[in-house]
């Protein structure tokens, strides 16, 4: 496996001001907040989550995360088809942990 066969996993440390956040519960389908969206900017060329009043700017597969986020498949769907497209990297570690961020921040429901 290449380097470029790996996706350069989600930022996934809290911030400071983050809190940690609580185990999904089962079953849970994630989707963006009503008044979240995913929006890739052409003049930047980068990904970014456009919240009420604020937009924040995505790095490495966040964006590429977020897009299987559609509340048709649960945490288990969106980890074993990442896992699939990107086999030996830590998907089962680090999009959990990625999703409860953005469930704690409120982005994602």
């Amino acid at each position: 496996m290449t380097a470029a066969d790996t996706p350069p996993a989600p930022d996934t440390s809290p911030a400071p001001e983050t809190p940690l956040a609580p185990p999904a519960p089962a079953g849970w389908r994630p989707a963006p907040a009503p008044a979240v969206s995913l929006r890739h900017d052409r003049v930047r060329d980068a990904d970014l989550l456009v919240l009420p009043e604020r937009v924040v700017v995505l790095r490495g597969s966040a964006a590429r995360i977020l897009r299987l986020c559609d509340g048709t498949r649960d945490l288990d769907a969106i980890v074993a088809e990442l896992t699939s497209r990107f086999p030996g990297a830590p998907v089962a570690d680090d999009v959990p942990a990625f999703l409860g961020r953005m469930r704690a921040e409120g982005w994602v429901r």
